[in-house]
């Protein structure tokens, strides 16, 4: 036990350290930023690193309560007036795999492996899927990692740069400000909706079932207001944590393969990204921040956090993200089975 202790606690306080300094340094998002760069320096130079286990999983819960309180009568009377934009999502997905899976093909990696690594789909669900049908297990965590790490490093920037975001929006209230009852019912619904979706094989449990009880509140009119701001702070340090751990133990060779294979594609979906995001502004389908934070290939918990901090419209953005993954979950294995992809025997 102690074994597994030490090193965990080395990397929460590495994480913690990184999170003050950016803080100190005035740069935006720094108990996500800070914990995510002093993780990944430390793990490329060849630090023993741990992930938190458990404890990332119930940050991830955080977020699936932020989403579902965002969730209200007036989202889903809105749903009819996003069809316009969330029909292009199944577009886009085709798009990114018939010019990822070729991509990845050129550089010599087998079917399976290039099949789930073009997948916009979150990272442990790709991993198991391409493990599954005969690919390279690690070949994929490194190249998913690098993509959420550049998209997550990057976006920020373009908010900035392109669109006049602050980043400076309300993540939400201090906790003496949110009633005892409504904190509660949001502990609850996270803890529930964790383990109940894990127990029916809901992909992404740990994030969609806090999501689905908790919308299932503020629809109900129980809960008025998000995770109170120290906990969305609690969930970026654990996030940004996890990200960097990702690349402890990489060798040169992986380095040189691996990952620069993720930074060219990333090349390939900001292309895509940005495509489909100057579609949806100039027909008016969306506004431009949140077009753009809408087809931005993240990771759901990622992209939640940059849309509270741009304070943007989270329940158009979550909207699109969820049809992207359940298109990518649900499809992704049918249609490399109707590839002819499957694990060699």
């Amino acid at each position: 036990m102690q074994l597994h202790l030490k090193p965990r606690l080395g990397t929460l306080v590495l994480a913690i350290i990184g999170a003050f300094i950016f803080q100190g340094l005035g740069l935006p998002l720094p108990f996500l930023f800070g914990p995510m760069t002093a993780c990944l320096l430390a793990a490329l130079s060849g630090a023993r690193l741990k992930g938190m286990g458990n404890l990332s999983t119930v940050a991830r819960t955080i977020l699936g309560v932020a989403i579902g309180a965002s969730i209200t009568p007036e989202i889903v009377n809105r749903i009819p007036q996003l069809l316009g934009s969330v029909a292009l999502i199944p577009v886009y997905v085709a798009l990114i795999g018939l010019v990822g899976v070729p991509f990845f093909r050129r550089l010599g990696y087998d079917p399976a492996t290039s099949w789930y690594a073009a997948m916009p789909g979150g990272l442990p669900d790709m991993v198991a899927f391409g493990k599954e049908a005969g690919g390279d297990a690690r070949a994929l965590a490194l190249i998913h990692a690098t993509r959420m790490l550049i998209i997550v490093t990057l976006a920020p920037i373009l908010l900035t740069l392109l669109y006049g975001a602050s980043l400076s929006g309300a993540l939400g209230e201090p906790a003496r400000n949110v009633p005892s009852v409504e904190l509660i019912m949001m502990a609850a619904a996270a803890l529930l909706g964790w383990q109940v979706g894990e127990r029916v094989g809901l992909f992404g449990a740990s994030i969609l079932g806090p999501m689905m009880v908790t919308a299932a509140l503020s629809m109900g009119g129980l809960i008025h207001y998000r995770p109170p701001v120290e906990a969305i702070v609690v969930a970026q340090l654990f996030i940004g944590l996890g990200i960097g751990v990702q690349y402890v133990g990489v060798t040169f060779r992986e380095l040189r393969s691996f990952i620069f294979s993720g930074i060219a594609f990333v090349v390939i979906l900001a292309v895509l990204a940005a495509s489909f995001t100057e579609i949806v502004t100039l027909t008016g389908l969306a506004k431009p921040i949140e077009g753009f934070l809408a087809f931005a290939p993240g990771g759901q918990a990622e992209m939640t956090i940059l849309a509270l901090a741009a304070g943007a419209d989270l329940g158009f953005i979550i909207v699109h993200h969820l049809t992207r993954v359940v298109i990518v979950i649900m499809g992704a294995p049918i249609a490399a089975r109707l590839a002819g992809i499957r694990k060699a025997k």
